[in-house]
């Protein structure tokens, strides 16, 4: 190699690696949309156009401080904390912020935060306080040896974690007059789908708590609290486990002990956490009306929820239920019927309500 050659070489490298160091954050979302088809679409729903202000979308955006505080605290009784305006329930694995403004306030901040964190929006109702980012890649998760560090710049798009994670906000405005704020949520994995590894496809991973803790708390600062405080209010107390499958009538249901209002709220994180899609709601009558579309993209596997109810691998069309929480005192019941208010069968049924039993705990 030619002196001059030997120069540029050594040149390029260190350029990429000075460019490495801004790595380091531990989120560093970059939406899937600009590289591949997105991993689900569903039928009902349709991608809407691009912001034209940001004209590369899906550029990362990093932000420092994905730890979120694991504390050992003990039982609290209403497992909330509060400063100033915002305050955050929680309840076992479930956080949701209680802001006491009114969602029209609320909903340019909560959109604009997704697109400064990555994303994109592949889905936004305000007239139903709904909005869920496209599927996308934390390129924090992918390894920083010398070679990435080096050349990853240059050929990104040869580097892939084999995970794609996506966020449902939902803003509920509550009796008080301010707003509820839940954000869900969802992942995939790509595996391999034969002993030959010579072929992959994407199925769902769990729900990652943590991952819901993390953007709760930098929506709080986006919202105006600062970073210390965020840390301190996500890591309040954690209240007990407070569901169970049980059974009336014949039919499995889920007995909470909440009241109405907690358990309302919890059913509907669980809901969104779960892979059903909320489409409308009715307070009123403590009832959910909920679609499911398994989220399979490239059609090789049926996916959790397919084979939970024995579909088959053609077989991918939304499946529609009502969802109805009950009070009974201070205490409450969540049960499930189809679309038209008739009963399911017992054994979907007891499917169905053992998922959300374990989420509510």
């Amino acid at each position: 190699m030619n002196p001059l050659s030997r120069f540029a070489l050594l040149g390029l490298t260190i350029t990429l690696g000075a460019c490495s160091v801004l790595q380091g954050d531990k989120i560093d979302y970059k939406s899937a949309a600009v590289k591949t088809p997105s991993l689900e679409v569903p039928p009902d729903l349709t991608q809407l156009s691009k912001d034209s202000r940001y004209n590369v979308p899906g550029a990362a955006v990093t932000a420092s401080g994905y730890q979120v505080g694991q504390a050992n605290a003990a039982v609290v009784p209403t497992a909330t904390a509060s400063l100033g305006d915002v305050r955050i329930e929680r309840s076992g694995t479930q956080r949701w912020l209680v802001i006491s403004r009114g969602a029209d306030k609320l909903w340019e901040p909560v959109k604009d935060f997704w697109i400064e964190n990555g994303f994109l929006l592949a889905q936004e109702q305000s007239n139903l306080g709904i909005m869920e980012t496209d599927w996308a890649e934390n390129r924090a998760k992918l390894p920083q040896d010398f070679i990435r560090n080096t050349l990853g710049k240059v050929f990104d798009s040869l580097y892939s974690t084999g995970e794609r994670d996506k966020f449902r906000t939902r803003l509920e405005r509550n009796e008080a007059g301010g707003t509820d704020i839940f954000i869900s949520h969802r992942g995939m994995i790509e595996v391999y789908n034969s002993t030959a590894k010579d072929q992959t496809v994407w199925q769902p991973r769990p729900a990652d708590p943590e991952l819901e803790a993390e953007f709760l708390r930098r929506l709080m600062v986006k919202l105006g609290v600062t970073e210390e405080q965020s840390k301190a209010l996500i890591a309040s107390g954690v209240a007990k486990d407070s569901s169970r499958l049980s059974s009336v009538n014949g039919q499995p249901v889920v007995q909470l002990e909440d009241g109405f209002d907690r358990a309302w709220r919890r059913v509907g994180l669980s809901l969104d956490r779960t892979n059903f899609t909320v489409e409308d709601r009715d307070r009123s009558k403590g009832v959910y009306f909920v679609r499911y579309v398994a989220p399979n993209p490239d059609k090789a596997e049926p996916g959790f929820f397919g084979k939970l109810f024995g579909s088959s691998k053609a077989d991918n069309k939304p499946q529609k239920f009502k969802v109805s929480v009950t009070s009974q005192g201070s205490a409450s019941v969540v049960s499930i019927h189809n679309a038209d208010g008739s009963a399911l069968p017992e054994a979907d049924a007891k499917r169905i309500m053992t998922v959300l039993a374990d989420d509510l705990k």
